[in-house]
């Protein structure tokens, strides 16, 4: 089955990537495994620090996010309940294995001089919660055992978010997906459907009407910054 099977990284925006990096690192536990030119964004810095092998939270530095203001309730939700801009991240939880773990996270983040509060039980996974540089909002967290469905979806909620039985069928049995032979073409662009606005609407047409393996050979950086010797 053709579907997402994990974060490979969050990507964060940061105006100072350096403190970023010494507060995951210090605070969380991070391991930093790249910080390079960002591809294709002229002046930005890209960095990641390492959550697992396959999983990153990742941090991006352009010049001129330090002239972008910061509003919690609008940029940031400022808590893990807060409100914020629709497709903005409102908050992030770190996954860690058993309560116990938590607890020591607890410890760890707290000795550090920052304040924690938790564990709370919300009966799917228990979690600590605090808050990270720029305004980020943070939370670690553990489940026990697999979130079940069947005790986690409130038909209230399902009723009030105008979700139908039917509807509610699909979400909990995703429709699966075979890949064929022959690549699926470029649809129609629709101004009205989703797109990347951050490029204009005229650089994004120009990159999209490009066939795929033209794109990939001119857009594409490969070679790492340093390069290793066996």
């Amino acid at each position: 089955m053709t579907a997402a099977n994990g974060i490979h990284h969050l990507a964060i925006a940061t105006k100072d990537i350096k403190s970023q990096i010494e507060f995951f690192n210090d605070v969380l536990g991070c391991e930093l495994v790249a910080l390079y030119w960002m591809h294709g964004v002229e002046g930005a810095w890209h960095g990641f620090m390492k959550l697992n092998d396959n999983c990153s939270i990742a941090f991006v530095e352009t010049p001129d996010i330090k002239d972008i203001d910061r509003t919690i309730g609008v940029t940031h939700a400022g808590s893990g309940g807060g409100p914020c801009a629709g497709g903005a991240m409102q908050h992030l939880a770190f996954n860690v294995d058993t309560l116990e773990d938590v607890l020591a996270m607890r410890d760890r983040i707290r000795s550090r001089g920052l304040t924690v509060f938790g564990p709370i039980d919300h009966g799917m996974c228990h979690s600590i919660y605090f808050a990270g540089l720029e305004d980020l909002s943070l939370e670690v967290a553990t489940s026990a055992s697999p979130i079940d469905g069947r005790a986690w979806i409130d038909p209230e909620v399902v009723d009030l978010a105008g979700i139908s039985g039917e509807e509610l069928e699909r979400y909990r049995n995703p429709m699966s997906y075979q890949s064929s032979d022959q690549p699926v073409p470029q649809p129609e662009f629709d101004v009205d459907l989703p797109w990347q606005r951050g490029f204009g609407r005229k650089l994004y047409e120009a990159i999209i009407s490009m066939p795929d393996d033209v794109l990939t050979e001119r857009m594409s950086e490969s070679t790492p910054p340093v390069l290793i010797e066996d």
